[in-house]
């Protein structure tokens, strides 16, 4: 479980192709202390597990399902992705709950500046805009942000501050990049529980 407050940026040293995925070989500095073997990590907005470390240099065993899902299977040697390690308790939540996850792939479409804000605009999938509230969460690369605003069908707004965009990815995006999108937790519940009482009213608690 992870917060959607990136604790800093990482870079890709290396892949590695495997019989079944890859080996992603990122350095994480100072994020790397305390990391064991089987640590959960989000790395731009998807839950991967330690399964090498290296001084401070981790390795991620990545699946097929999850390169081609995510922003990961295209990323090169030298890009940079947001980090942030596991919740642990007794942490403070500032962001808000986050799985890494992803429920699709979104666009980044353009900026508009406001003052000291950064107004970005973003366009979804269909099948993820039913989780988007105005003014509800979203985690975006990894990146726990309010939903500004929402626009015509499957396109919304965050504004961002300058210390979101010096301390993670989301400041070098240009038109047209890809992003992950996980929508809010608890929203994904009370949706899905909505459908099931739809399509099946006899499971209906009373």
């Amino acid at each position: 479980m992870f917060t959607g407050l990136v604790e800093g940026m990482g870079e890709i040293m290396a892949r590695e192709s495997v019989k079944a995925g890859e080996h992603l070989w990122v350095e994480l500095g100072d994020l790397a202390d305390g990391l064991a073997l089987g640590d959960s990590v989000c790395t731009s907005g998807a839950c991967l597990s330690v399964a090498a470390i290296d001084g401070t240099k981790v390795r991620y065993d990545v699946s097929p399902e999850t390169l081609d899902k995510t922003t990961l299977g295209a990323l090169s040697p030298g890009s940079k992705v947001n980090v942030e390690r596991s919740l642990r308790v007794g942490d403070r939540l500032g962001g808000h709950f986050l799985s890494g996850h992803v429920d699709g792939l979104g666009t980044y479409l353009d900026c508009e500046r406001q003052g000291d804000f950064s107004v970005y605009r973003f366009e979804t999938p269909v099948s993820f805009w039913p989780y988007l509230v105005s003014k509800g969460s979203v985690g975006i690369e990894g990146v726990s942000l309010t939903v500004a605003e929402l626009l015509e069908p499957y396109q919304f707004r965050v504004a961002l501050i300058p210390e979101t965009l010096s301390r993670t990815t989301l400041g070098a995006l240009t038109p047209g990049d890809p992003v992950n999108l996980e929508g809010d937790l608890l929203g994904k519940y009370v949706l899905r529980f909505l459908e099931q009482r739809v399509q099946n009213p006899e499971t209906n608690l009373s």
